[in-house]
Parts: C-alpha cells; structure tokens; sequence
C-alpha cells in the first residue's frame, strides 16, 4: 500500500469514521454558514442548530437499529 494510499484512508476514517451522513451533514452546514455569511446574515446559529439537529438524528437511528 502507498503512502498517498494510507494518508487517503487515515483521512476518510478520521473525517467520515462510522456513519457518512453526519460528515456530508457537517459539510452542508459549513455551506450554508458561509452562503449566510455573504448575504451578510448573522450566521453564528447555523453551525450550533446543525450540530445539535445531526446528533439528534445519529442517536434516533442507533436507537431505532437496535
């Protein structure tokens, strides 16, 4: 295995690990944060609200799942 391969792996585990949709999440808010902050919207709420709204999500699944 290469080393740019290894980095590539270490990357995604540490960015994605277990469940992807809490990393696409974080990046959508990221998204939307910064589009907020351009229209000169106050933004700081975004990243909280998301954060909070994408946990509620991951443990209602696991609690579904098991």
């Amino acid at each position: 295995m290469s080393r740019l391969e290894t980095l590539a792996r270490f990357v995604w585990e540490f960015v994605v690990g277990e469940d992807w949709r809490i990393a696409a999440g974080v990046a959508v808010a990221l998204g939307v944060t910064a589009l907020a902050r351009d229209a000169a919207i106050s933004a700081w709420w975004i990243l909280p609200a998301a954060v909070a709204a994408l946990l509620w999500a991951s443990v209602r699944g696991a609690a579904r799942r098991r």
